[in-house]
């Protein structure tokens, strides 16, 4: 699990630019002998066929990152950006980036101004992201445009993997390539199960963008039943604590409860069928099992819940991680494992009367 995020989190993938995140985990899939297609969008599925009396399941994940994408050049060389997703502006300024052109990334670092000239009251102010500016060593505008830099350039966090003790590890976009690691780790164990239900996988595109990336293979799946894997907002730090009772290495985490609470103004509850399957599972293999109930986190689970002419069952799954949003994430590998190990385990126990209607 260790190796296999890694690899994911060292690769740039903006929201509509994931290309080469899913060339890697389709390599995977073809090492594991399994077989995927990719739609119009970019989501990558993969379907293992199991007993047609049994429900079927759709378990997804993202593969897409936030960040931002050139919304112009000044004529000295130095970047603008327009920021994709939820940037949180007061962690920007010194931030290192990539500008993934067409022909190679470029690094950059997000300007801070010099603490010398800043005033009293620039100290303690977050600058609008619109003001702020990427320096990549250019010096002027044609310069710029020579090495591939244009309008609509992908921009991210420069990708980095730091081991910490123990278990855990910081990184750029645990959110969500942890989930992805899961998912890849899911499909090679499901790809030797004896016996199931129909299983489609999806990592997914542009969550982070409009959270509605998904639903084209949503569609072509019909499932009867769709699990999310995301993070699950850690609560273990003296910032958060007031938040909820969700701590790294507690183990995987249920979302009992979300809800945007402004732009977008969706979210999910789960089906009560889901959190006992889930419960029951966990208790049966010694899982510890964490809950979160958060206004202000969302998935593209939301959308999912009402296709069809019946809807579909929806709980969203995931990890406990701490600094959402920021350039250096920090999840523990141990909850990965066991979330997958709580998948594998819940899938088997399934059963042809599993009742899905709210009667």
């Amino acid at each position: 699990m260790r190796g296999l995020l890694t690899e994911l989190m060292l690769i740039p993938g903006l929201s509509g630019y994931e290309d080469r995140v899913r060339h890697a985990i389709a390599a995977h899939l073809n090492t594991a002998g399994l077989t995927h297609r990719t739609d119009r969008l970019g989501n990558l599925s993969c379907t293992i066929p199991g007993d047609p009396t049994l429900p079927s399941v759709l378990i997804f994940t993202h593969m897409d990152q936030l960040g931002f994408v050139v919304r112009k050049v000044e004529a000295s060389g130095l970047v603008r950006l327009e920021r994709l997703g939820g940037v949180p502006e007061r962690a920007l300024p010194a931030q290192a980036v990539v500008l993934c052109t067409r022909t190679g990334d470029i690094p950059g670092l997000i300007a801070n101004k010099s603490h010398h000239a800043t005033t009293p009251g620039e100290k303690y102010t977050v600058v609008p992201y619109a003001d702020l500016y990427v320096d990549a060593g250019f010096t002027s505008a044609e310069q710029a445009a020579a090495a591939g830099v244009r309008i609509g350039t992908p921009v991210v966090y420069l990708p980095r993997v730091l081991p910490l003790a123990g278990n855990r590890l910081a990184g750029t976009s645990v959110d969500d390539r942890a989930g992805c690691a899961v998912l890849i780790d899911l499909a090679r164990r499901l790809a030797s199960r004896p016996v199931g239900p129909t299983v489609h996988l999806v990592w997914s595109v542009q969550e982070e963008y409009n959270l509605r990336g998904v639903l084209p293979a949503a569609t072509a799946a019909a499932p009867d039943i769709a699990l999310q894997i995301d993070l699950i907002l850690a609560t273990d730090t003296p910032d958060m604590d007031h938040r909820g009772d969700v701590r790294l290495g507690g183990g995987p985490g249920l979302s009992m409860y979300s809800f945007h609470g402004r732009g977008t103004l969706n979210g999910v509850i789960p089906h009560p069928a889901l959190v006992d399957l889930i419960e029951t599972t966990a208790a049966s293999q010694k899982i510890p099992l964490q809950y979160s109930a958060h206004t202000g986190a969302l998935t593209d689970l939301s959308y999912i819940q009402f296709m069809g002419d019946q809807g579909v069952a929806c709980l969203d799954i995931g990890f406990p991680m701490r600094y959402s949003h920021s350039a250096l994430e920090v999840c523990d590998l141990t909850d990965l494992s066991t979330l997958s190990d709580l998948l594998v385990a819940a899938l088997a126990r399934i059963t042809p009367d599993m009742e899905l209607s709210r009667r």
